[in-house]
């Protein structure tokens, strides 16, 4: 983002952050529960699995409603028991060889469409965004079955339903050479930055020094150590410039993410103009 104040660049940070929405465990009904996981402990580790849904198709439960339908809850299922591996070997001590279903993954949440989900949704495939989450260890004779309902929520309210894992901004760097440097120097100087920052030419046989992209640095300041280089080079930040990093949970791409984030404060600035609209003026 370029030519912002870095107060609208932050409220892009915050909102992506809290306010965009997506869908998460809300409600788990218990039926069994016989592993060493309390309840408790159970729902809450549910309830952080990402899940693969696009919040974009439905609406936000309303309050005090418990049993959800099909325009606001999707609906999970996650029913497994250990059991023995009578092939396994007698001297055999692994958990993989002698138990059957005994690690609990994030695959076996099975959908089980409310409603008529199968029809709105044809196409859909709603589950977890890794299939490789643990969530409970178990031993023969052990089982857990359990029913959650999953709901349209913002992060403000419950960290689970933020959409991203980390959001952030830097200024772009800007590094100024202040006179030529050569030769030994020049690949001294190189060795300063990040791969990449600054690239070495061969001008009328010497090593020349020159700044290929500031970007890529990281600011490490290991410049200023060297006494021959700390006063030939000037490091400061493009005060409007500023590189974003969104790293997603998976739920939706970074790239709809941030339009999404576009819209809600769109959204809150239509709804600030229609306050000041609808006040009378003296």
């Amino acid at each position: 983002m370029v030519g912002l104040a870095a107060a609208i660049a932050n409220a892009f940070r915050r909102i992506l952050l809290a306010e965009v929405p997506t869908m998460a465990v809300e409600k788990v009904f218990v039926y069994n529960n016989t592993s060493i996981v309390q309840d408790e402990i159970l729902a809450h580790r549910l309830g952080l699995i990402p899940i693969r849904a696009d919040p974009r198709l439905f609406e936000y439960r309303n309050q005090g409603d418990e049993e959800g339908t099909e325009i606001d809850t999707l609906q999970f299922q996650l029913k497994i028991k250990c059991s023995r591996n009578p092939q396994a070997a007698k001297e055999s001590s692994d958990p993989n060889e002698l138990y059957f279903n005994h690690k609990v993954y994030s695959k076996h949440m099975t959908w089980v469409p409310l409603g008529n989900q199968t029809d709105l949704f044809p196409d859909a495939d709603f589950r977890p965004v890794h299939d490789d989450i643990l969530i409970a260890l178990l031993r023969p004779g052990q089982e857990i079955d359990v029913l959650m309902h999953c709901v349209k929520g913002i992060g403000k309210d419950h960290a689970k339903f933020s959409p991203v894992a980390t959001a952030s901004y830097r200024l772009l760097p800007d590094i100024t050479l202040l006179q030529p440097i050569e030769d030994e120097a020049a690949e001294m100087l190189q060795k300063c930055f990040s791969p990449g920052v600054i690239e070495i030419q061969n001008i009328k046989g010497k090593k020349v020094a020159r700044v290929a992209n500031a970007r890529l640095d990281t600011f490490s300041r290991e410049v200023f150590r060297h006494e021959g280089l700390k006063n030939l080079v000037r490091l400061a930040r493009v005060r409007n410039h500023y590189i974003f990093s969104v790293e997603s949970t998976g739920i939706l791409p970074p790239d709809v993410l941030v339009s999404e984030a576009i819209k809600i404060l769109m959204g809150k600035c239509q709804r600030f103009l229609n306050e000041l609209d609808s006040v009378p003026m003296e």
